[in-house]
């Protein structure tokens, strides 16, 4: 019985010492989670900050391009005048009515003779929106007469 005794409390002794090990085990994994949590946290927090901060710098550079755009809307009206036509149409549609029928003349041109893709410049096509292809290299004049230009090639 002795004997029987003895190796019992050894077993009790093994089965404490592991659970005492598991304990401490234990108190680390949350120990160790409390951290990562705490970690993870910050983190969202210095994301969300950082989010915030790129929502604001996106607000700035909208209001910043409005200003931009009304400016280009003075200079324009300054500057590059709108047809002037008595149909009614709204000025919006004007423009783009000339810019389609410019574009769409040069367009074709090339496309239908390629080998002679100038085209003779006249009262149809709008002299500032002419100027204007010509000025940014989207039309270049003809070498040997001006009143003719083509579209520029691009690469």
């Amino acid at each position: 019985m002795h004997k029987l005794c003895s190796e019992l409390e050894m077993v009790a002794s093994c089965y404490e010492a592991k659970r005492d090990k598991l304990k401490e085990t234990k108190e680390l994994y949350v120990t160790f989670l409390l951290h990562s949590i705490l970690k993870f946290l910050m983190h969202s927090h210095a994301f969300h900050s950082v989010l915030q901060d790129i929502k604001e710098k996106i607000q700035k550079m909208k209001v910043y391009q409005e200003g931009l755009m009304e400016c280009l809307g003075y200079i324009l009206k300054k500057h590059v005048p709108l047809p002037q036509d008595d149909s009614g149409s709204s000025k919006k549609k004007k423009v783009q009515f000339v810019a389609l029928h410019v574009k769409n003349i040069l367009m074709n041109k090339v496309l239908n003779t390629p080998h002679d893709p100038y085209v003779a410049i006249d009262d149809t096509l709008w002299p500032p929106y002419v100027e204007m292809l010509l000025r940014y290299g989207i039309a270049v004049r003809h070498q040997e007469n001006n009143l003719k230009i083509r579209l520029e090639t691009f690469f």
